[in-house]
């Protein structure tokens, strides 16, 4: 949404939805060490199917079943009973089945856990489904579309105590885990600002107002799901629905998950966060189909001084500046004022990182032994609080005051309305 769209919004927003409560004590069946782990995959495009791909070849696993609302999934379908039957050690397996309804493959009493690696605006409403049929989840980032999306989806996670794994798969990364453990321990000193570079985003000079024909092979009314059914067009599906406000949230809500992830670990604000939020230099496309913002930054204060920068300005990665020294990470990157604490080797003191070496792995032991994975499902919401509240800043042109502990912005009735907005299309509800 442009900014005039998104300010009309408070009129008619919707307060978080109220969840309903669960009678589980817990998800899941009690799997046995001989027992495999049952998967199903929602949403079989790039990013869903290279998650299955990965969580198909962890050994005790087994994808039962695929659905997507484009045909494309019979070809998912025919590379994943082409793995079982090539692999010696894959036991009875009756086949994958496919669905286009998320619902039908999440009511199976079959499916363990279930994958969701759809477009944003559908994370929330597929992953609720799921883990009301007693599944556990593994959940593409950013957890959810909308802020009271993920509100409403770590609070269910935590009442179900369901095991769930976002797709931040950075913090199963050594190099990242090296640089949270040393901010953790004071070897920075005391941390002053925060550097997370986030990348540019994309404009097209295509306007998209003329709906093309629609292709037989998609689903496009149910694809649009819960968010507004824009006029078809090949542009606004696959990839590019992440520069359409819509369904995605452009370039700094598809990276927040990332290096603001791991900005959030080190300072030790996985169930917390900041306390004032500001949008500056929010630039948006003058023309053309896509609504994303072009250049922005996300000004944010923490208690005890600390400030944070996320921009497509900064660095790509997270940089953590403190009184003693920095250290900087990104994928295959780690820097530091001082070599010694980025050492492999080093003992960087008494608190110690949760180690995950593998992503897909942790997750599937998280399901087999009931652990809280490493990329748990508060920890993410919290992440991109922070990006959400820099859309209502940059909608409304002012800076907000955020109270962490009870997620309200203060003084602000107007951005928190906003801010928790959930105004789905049609018949789509979140409880």
């Amino acid at each position: 949404m442009k900014r005039r769209d998104f300010v009309k919004l408070a009129a008619g927003a919707i307060v978080a939805p109220t969840i309903i409560p669960s009678s589980a004590l817990g998800q899941g069946r009690t799997i046995s060490p001989g027992d495999r782990v049952n998967v199903g995959l929602i949403g079989a495009g790039g990013q869903g199917a290279g998650v299955m791909n990965g969580i198909m070849r962890r050994d005790g696993t087994q994808i039962v079943a695929i659905c997507d609302v484009s045909k494309g999934r019979e070809s998912v379908k025919a590379r994943v009973e082409k793995y079982y039957a090539e692999k010696k050690d894959s036991g009875v397996y009756k086949g994958c089945d496919t669905y286009s309804d998320f619902r039908e493959l999440c009511a199976r009493p079959d499916i363990d856990a279930v994958i969701v690696g759809t477009p944003d605006h559908w994370h929330a409403l597929a992953a609720m489904e799921a883990l009301r049929n007693g599944k556990d989840v593994y959940c593409e980032k950013p957890i959810t579309h909308l802020f009271g999306e993920g509100q409403a989806l770590y609070k269910e996670v935590a009442k179900r105590k369901a095991i769930f794994q976002t797709g931040s798969q950075q913090r199963s990364d050594r190099n990242f885990r090296i640089a949270v453990e040393a901010v953790q321990n004071g070897l920075l000193g005391k941390i002053q600002h925060v550097e997370i570079g986030l990348p540019t985003g994309n404009k097209t000079d295509k306007d998209g107002r003329i709906g093309l024909p629609i292709p037989a092979d998609i689903d496009y009314d149910f694809w649009c799901g819960p968010s507004r059914y824009l006029p078809f067009n090949p542009d606004r599906l696959h990839w590019n629905w992440r520069w359409c406000l819509d369904y995605g949230g452009g370039q700094l809500m598809d990276w927040i998950g990332h290096h603001n992830d791991i900005a959030h670990w080190g300072l030790g604000m996985d169930k917390s966060g900041p306390t004032k939020v500001e949008a500056v230099g929010f630039t948006f496309p003058e023309k053309g189909m896509w609504d994303n913002p072009i250049n922005y930054e996300v000004k944010c204060e923490f208690e005890g001084g600390i400030t944070s920068s996320l921009s497509n300005k900064n660095r790509m990665g997270t940089k953590w500046i403190g009184q003693n020294g920095w250290i900087f990470a990104d994928r295959g990157k780690i820097e530091s004022s001082n070599e010694e604490w980025i050492r492999p080797d080093f003992n960087r003191g008494p608190i110690k990182a949760y180690v995950s070496g593998d992503h897909h792995a942790n997750f599937i032991e998280g399901v087999r032994t009931r652990k809280e994975c490493i990329a748990p499902a508060e920890a993410a919401h919290r992440s991109i609080t922070p990006g959400h509240l820099g859309y209502v800043s940059a909608a409304l042109g002012r800076a907000l005051k955020w109270d962490p502990k009870n997620e309200q912005v203060l003084d602000d009735p107007t951005a928190d309305k906003l801010l928790k907005a959930v105004n789905y299309r049609g018949d789509w509800k979140l409880s």
